[in-house]
């Protein structure tokens, strides 16, 4: 089982109601809905696509709109494509193109690495129980803490505008993404097949209840993916 899995094992109360990897030698490009400019990281409101090639940047801002601009990135994926798009239509090929588990990084080092029962890593420690709280909401205030793992999501995908330019990664530590992701891998398996579907940046607000934002508002951006049909369908509906 996976991290999103096991969290709803041990918390099936905090599941939601149903809502009406490959390797970066090989990927054309990283999407974010963060950027990182003089050491800190801004979240955006439209898609980011980190690309290898000029090439390839041209071609996005070709589908996408938007700007390319070099960063230093110590990376392959150097050239940031800053696009006009908070919602952008993509082709997930299967539930093995969506993974996840549960990390935990202090000062650069991985120090704690599950999957929500047990640990996959290092090898000493790998099977053996992790003892992640049970609860959703323990296991964020844990992560909160530094005392437990974040969720670290990785979903491969291409481009419904543009399938031949390769597989991109949309990477990120959503708690929202996560607690979904069982309904998304589930979508997908029921399809059977490429499916079709819509990777947006979703905005959410509300008052805080707790803490220092108590009674104040509170807002920020996560990943949103919707399952909407077999690919195959969506281009014959074109037809």
């Amino acid at each position: 089982m996976s991290f999103s899995d096991n969290i709803f094992e041990t918390d099936p109360d905090s599941k939601p109601a149903e809502r009406s990897g490959g390797y970066d030698d090989d990927l054309t490009g990283k999407m974010s809905l963060g950027r990182q400019v003089n050491g800190k990281v801004t979240t955006l409101d439209n898609w980011r696509i980190a690309v290898k090639e000029q090439q390839t940047a041209d071609a996005l801002k070709q589908l996408f709109g938007g700007q390319s601009v070099e960063t230093e990135a110590t990376n392959d994926f150097y050239i940031d494509v800053l696009t006009e798009r908070p919602k952008i239509l993509a082709v997930i090929d299967g539930p093995e193109k969506v993974y996840d588990d549960g990390k935990l990084w202090i000062n650069g080092v991985l120090t704690h690495h599950c999957d929500g029962k047990k640990f996959l890593s290092p090898d000493e420690k790998k099977g053996s129980p992790c003892f992640c709280p049970e609860t959703l909401a323990e296991r964020k205030t844990a992560a909160k803490e530094f005392r437990g793992p974040k969720p670290s999501i990785e979903i491969t995908f291409r481009l419904a505008d543009d399938p031949e330019l390769g597989e991109f990664k949309l990477s990120t530590g959503s708690w929202g993404l996560v607690s979904v992701l069982h309904q998304i891998k589930a979508k997908l398996t029921r399809i059977g097949e490429p499916a079709l579907v819509e990777l947006e940046i979703e905005g959410v607000s509300f008052i805080g209840k707790n803490g220092p934002m108590k009674g104040k508002p509170v807002s920020y951006n996560q990943p949103k993916v919707t399952v909407l049909k077999s690919f195959n369908d969506a281009i014959a509906d074109e037809r």
